[in-house]
């Protein structure tokens, strides 16, 4: 095919064809082909990397030359002197190409002269150090394994379309050696609690993303359609029922879960619809050793990920040394805001604090979300270091046991840093007629009006009749604990593929 017939495929759209910069690597890569070059080949057999070579050859001389012969690939990032200097980069590192005529057929000097920045390119050669310090690879043959057919941004001005680098994530990670270390950073620390969990007994398990009822947790749910079965279904906003389902059957006494849970709310820094948590759960253990635990792996994984248990966000110094603080919802209120609301006997009255106070109600909220509001409004945001929340309402914790003390509280916490919640635990109910009524209650607040009730789920109750043994339950958001161990600061730079409006 033609360089011009390709240039004016009807499948192209008109800013593409117009793009003279594109128009010639079309060319070029035409030419390629008219040499008898594949530009896409199927594979390339290297033997080394950027990194590897520099730590091999840490103490070669500059000017020394070594009789190793190796096969590296990358992309080509910066082109000198008609090409006789490439930086190649792999996803290790940078390594210098010296590409001579002395070491180079005709034809593959030929090659050379159609090469761009963009390409990827795979290299035999003979390992050196210039005079000048530089370990570089003497070419003396050049694949081309990809025809970059459209430039990268320029060098030092790089992406800085912030919205560009997350509809473009292949480019930003290209260009921007900080969103690779994130997204990398993020791998480490899913790897750390997957081992963390594994050497302590638990048992990974999957389950599923599609629920008939969607549970587990105060949300509103994605809807879609099974053409076949001829139901909706609901992806999943937590994985609990099913995973405490598992724990009926006796699967494992500790099981874990790390996948996607989807809640159809609105984008800010800190939510994504689509998002990552950790959910596990442990028999015979409560709320207070899943406080420990939750310490544990934080502690782990930011040893893991950030090489340490002193971090920096937003330029504030985090201290995740455990043990932590440990504070009931209501005494923060009453320290923050000046108003106790185990004092306050009825909803109505509560309402009315919580309104004095500056949150916006709807005039509905019972005793405990009226204490939740006071929270969210003049607390939240002042929790920065790590602390446990405990003494969370009955009222909107339908999955937890009450508390021992005072039937109005829940055997629940939360885990605030900097401000955001991170973990979520419950002493689990294991009571099946407490959780009938609990889920009746639910309904009934769902009649009125509240999309996120949860709505009776028949068979997990009937799995509960069957006998869930005491158990602790604890789910931690994945995404946010990357963000405050990168520093990042948006949720969007810790997912690679974010949800966005489309353009």
């Amino acid at each position: 095919m033609a360089a011009d017939d390709l240039v004016h495929d009807p499948s192209r759209n008109a800013a593409e064809d117009d793009d003279p910069l594109r128009r010639v690597r079309l060319e070029k890569l035409a030419a390629l082909r008219g040499m008898g070059i594949e530009p896409y080949p199927v594979s390339f057999s290297r033997n080394a990397e950027a990194a590897d070579l520099d730590k091999r050859h840490a103490d070669l001389a500059p000017g020394a030359e070594t009789q190793e012969r190796v096969r590296v690939a990358g992309r080509i990032r910066a082109m000198r002197n008609s090409g006789l200097f490439i930086d190649l980069h792999d996803a290790s590192g940078k390594i210098q190409i010296f590409c001579h005529k002395d070491h180079l057929s005709p034809d593959q000097l030929a090659l050379l002269r159609l090469l761009d920045i963009g390409d990827l390119i795979g290299v035999d050669g003979l390992v050196r150090r210039t005079p000048r310090g530089e370990l570089t690879v003497n070419a003396t043959h050049l694949t081309l394994l990809a025809k970059s057919l459209r430039p990268l941004p320029e060098k030092y001005h790089g992406l800085a379309d912030i919205e560009l680098r997350y509809r473009q994530r292949y480019l930003d990670l290209i260009m921007n050696p900080q969103s690779r270390e994130t997204l990398r950073r993020r791998g480490r620390v899913v790897a750390a609690m997957r081992e963390f969990l594994s050497v302590r007994g638990y048992l990974e398990v999957e389950t599923p993303m599609l629920h008939t009822i969607p549970g587990g947790a105060a949300a509103k749910p994605f809807i879609t359609h099974h053409n076949a079965l001829d139901i909706e279904l609901y992806l999943r906003i937590a994985p609990e029922l099913h995973l405490k389902r598992l724990v009926v059957g006796g699967l494992s006494d500790k099981v874990f879960e790390i996948n996607r849970c989807f809640r159809n709310e609105g984008l800010s820094p800190r939510h994504n619809p689509e998002f990552t948590t950790l959910e596990l759960y442990e028999a015979y253990a409560d709320y207070t050793d899943m406080m420990t635990l939750t310490e544990q792996i934080v502690a782990h994984v930011a040893e893991a990920a950030a090489g340490g248990l002193h971090v920096s966000y937003g330029g504030v110094q985090i201290e995740l040394t455990p043990p932590w603080p440990r504070r009931s919802m209501a005494d923060l209120v009453r320290e923050h805001a000046g108003v106790d609301f185990l004092a306050i006997a009825d909803a109505a009255a509560a309402r009315d604090a919580a309104k004095r106070l500056g949150c916006a109600l709807q005039g509905t909220e019972n005793w405990g979300q009226a204490l939740e509001a006071a929270f969210a409004a003049h607390v939240e945001d002042k929790l920065i270091q790590p602390i446990h929340v405990t003494g969370f309402p009955r009222d909107i914790s339908p999955l937890a046991k009450a508390d021992r003390n005072d039937a109005r509280l829940v055997e629940r916490f939360e885990t605030y840093i900097y401000g955001w919640e991170i973990a979520n635990a419950f002493s689990e109910l294991n009571d099946p007629l407490d959780q009938r009524a609990r889920f009746e209650a639910q309904m009934l607040a769902r009649a009125a009006g509240d999309e996120e009730a949860q709505p009776l789920d028949e068979d997990y109750v009937t799995a509960l009749e069957y006998g869930l043994p005491p158990c602790g339950g604890l789910g931690v958001g994945i995404d946010r604990l990357v963000m405050l161990l990168t520093d990042s600061p948006s949720i969007r730079d810790v997912i690679a593929f974010p949800t966005l409006r489309p353009r």
